[in-house]
């Protein structure tokens, strides 16, 4: 089901034809000729994809294009528009657009493969978007704290866990230095520790830091932690980031030394 969003009769009248000569018999094309009428349809009909024109009676411009988004925002939207404006079409792809089109520049063909295409990028970016969720639900369930890093060393995302021991929230260190954030020092020299992004780089591998080491809270709180991290690689395996996890070992430690003191106790007795 295709919703044609034009006021036109002549564009109206070119499109039908178009569709036509495509041959799209399993198409329906539903016409309105002003965004209200749009939006009443949206509220109860099911649309595959919806074409929009940005001069309407009603809604002129981006805000045609932004009423049409909050209507239906999991709808594919093509423009198809008169309005050959290169900036308003730079903004209405970063608001949501698939494609933007003029009218007297395409041809059927390449109507319907913006069409396609349209429908198929949203099916793709749909299926990201759940991958993402589930990734961060995954990651926020772990007790361990996880970081990432761009090359630079710039937080990019922390879990629930390290926004919880670093006393930072995400928001807050997002675009930091990790070694701003996270202060790690070595617990017997109180020196700060080496920087392990750095060390990863040099190495290329998955590496398990320094032990004995202890992280300063934002507050100033001192936690006992173990630490490792792995590079982030694109296409063409260079580094394109980093993953550090961070783990609390003061629960470790503390029974460590009950069991020490109760062997030494059992000894003595």
């Amino acid at each position: 089901v295709l919703l044609l969003v034009e006021d036109n009769p002549g564009d109206t009248r070119l499109l039908r034809e178009m569709f036509n000569e495509h041959g799209s018999d399993g198409t329906e094309l539903t016409q309105v000729g002003c965004m209200s009428d749009a939006e009443k349809h949206l509220e109860h009909g099911a649309v595959d994809i919806i074409v929009l024109d940005l001069g309407l009676p009603d809604a002129h411009g981006l805000e045609a294009l932004r009423r049409a988004r909050a209507a239906a925002p999991r709808v594919p939207l093509v423009v198809l528009t008169a309005l050959d404006d290169e900036s308003v079409a730079a903004q209405a792809l970063q608001e949501g657009a698939q494609d933007y089109l003029i009218k007297g520049q395409i041809d059927t063909r390449g109507l319907f493969r913006a069409l396609r295409y349209a429908i198929e990028r949203k099916v793709m970016e749909d299926a990201l978007f759940v991958e993402k969720e589930r990734a961060q639900v995954t990651l926020n369930s772990i007790c361990d704290a996880v970081i990432c890093t761009d090359v630079s060393g710039n937080i990019t995302f922390l879990n629930l866990a390290a926004e919880k021991m670093a006393g930072w929230s995400r928001q807050e260190a997002a675009g930091r230095l990790m070694s701003e954030v996270f202060r790690i020092l070595d617990a017997t020299s109180r020196e700060t520790a080496p920087n392990p992004i750095e060390i990863a780089v040099g190495h290329g591998r998955i590496l398990h830091l320094l032990s004995n080491c202890i992280l300063i809270r934002h507050d100033g709180l001192e936690i006992p932690i173990e630490d490792s991290v792995s590079l982030i690689r694109d296409r063409d395996g260079h580094s394109d980031g980093a993953v550090i996890v961070l783990r609390d070992v003061s629960g470790a430690q503390a029974m460590a030394l009950q069991m020490t003191h109760s062997a030494q106790h059992d000894f003595l007795t």
